[in-house]
């Protein structure tokens, strides 16, 4: 299984301090976290886009390529790009040049988005939700396909015979549908032969399995492989002792949690109802090392995936902290869930297929 992590790189106000983090001192501390993920011999690090005052990174293709330039194998990938907001020739174009920066290291995580920001500020109209990211997506994995373009839809202008530069080391370049529990989409991904990255955050993981089979289902139906790659992003902390993990992460995970409620209408976060999340069949990998790998371990069971990523500040968590939970993931947790789980899959078939190899 392919381990790693992800981020949004939060600039909101410590909820212990009261200090709020600049959003350059965030980008620097960004970089060592990735590059100590790059040592410890993770996987994978995904990098997040919005377009909001608590979160310091809007162009992930940026920010990767920085990191590409402090690392030497952990694949980059944004976590995720907003397609329906976005121009497909000019993401395809950010990430090819990061995958020849990195020597083939870089991959799309294409998403519809959780904020709505990004609508309004590039000029698009909320109605064509969905029609934008459908259109988008058909337009990406053409210039993907074939380094001269002739394309039309509804939305964006048409595209006759161009060409779309430079072209990246990797063919194709990895494409990734993120998702967070809608059927279409998983569907969308699974008839178009992507791997799914699939978001669980709250509530019980089994309930996802129904989303997963829909996935398999309808690219086995389209003429895909049956084992097309699954990821599963989640939050998580780490910490020597299980009761540390859970008192560090509690107060930027309620924080964060709870001002989304406001936004969206749900309750305050409570702490009976993190414990619950951490629970064994919970969806937070919050606690010891060894708690982690058994939660890990017990989702592989329900899904067969092949890609597991972390999201470790949720919130701004203190520096240092996250850099031990890195630590703690990279040289405890992740050596141990590859050995359970290697001779469960063949992880390079299935990340080999999500590169086109």
């Amino acid at each position: 299984m392919e381990l790693g992590l992800y981020t949004f790189a939060e600039t909101t106000r410590d909820p212990r301090t009261g200090h709020l983090v600049s959003a350059a001192q965030r980008l620097r501390d960004l970089m060592e976290e990735i590059e100590l993920a790059d040592q410890l011999g993770l996987d994978v690090f995904g990098v997040g886009e919005h377009h909001r005052p608590e979160y310091a990174v809007s162009a992930p293709a940026v920010v990767l390529a920085a990191a590409a330039e402090r690392t030497k194998r952990i694949r980059l990938t944004s976590a995720v790009s907003v397609l329906s907001s976005d121009d497909p020739v000019r993401v395809f174009q950010q990430f090819a040049t990061l995958d020849l920066l990195s020597g083939g290291r870089a991959e799309i995580m294409a998403g519809r988005g959780s904020f709505i920001e990004s609508f309004p500020l590039f000029g698009y109209d909320l109605n064509d939700y969905d029609a934008l990211f459908a259109e988008k997506l058909e337009l990406l994995l053409k210039i993907r396909e074939s380094e001269k373009v002739t394309w039309s839809g509804e939305i964006r202008a048409p595209i006759e015979d161009r060409g779309v530069y430079p072209r990246p080391i990797q063919d194709p370049l990895p494409v990734w549908i993120a998702v967070g529990g809608t059927p279409q989409s998983v569907v969308r991904a699974g008839t178009l032969g992507l791997p799914l990255a699939l978001a669980i955050i709250g509530g019980a993981p089994e309930r996802f399995v129904p989303l997963v089979d829909l996935y398999r289902e309808a690219g086995r139906e389209a003429g895909h492989d049956a084992a097309l790659a699954v990821g599963l992003n989640t939050h998580g902390f780490i910490a020597e002792r299980s009761q540390n993990a859970a008192d560090e992460f509690w107060p930027s995970y309620a924080d964060v949690m709870s001002r989304l409620g406001r936004e969206r209408g749900w309750p305050p976060t409570t702490r009976q109802q993190y414990e619950m999340l951490r629970s064994p069949r919970g969806a937070l990998a919050v606690g010891s090392p060894q708690e982690v790998i058994e939660k890990i371990l017990f989702q592989h069971e329900l899904f067969g995936h092949q890609r597991c990523l972390m999201q470790m500040s949720v919130g701004t968590m203190p520096h240092d902290k996250l850099m031990r939970s890195i630590e703690l993931f990279g040289s405890v947790v992740a050596p141990a869930v590859r050995s359970a789980t290697a001779g469960s899959e063949d992880v390079h078939a299935a990340t080999g297929a999500t590169r086109g190899e």
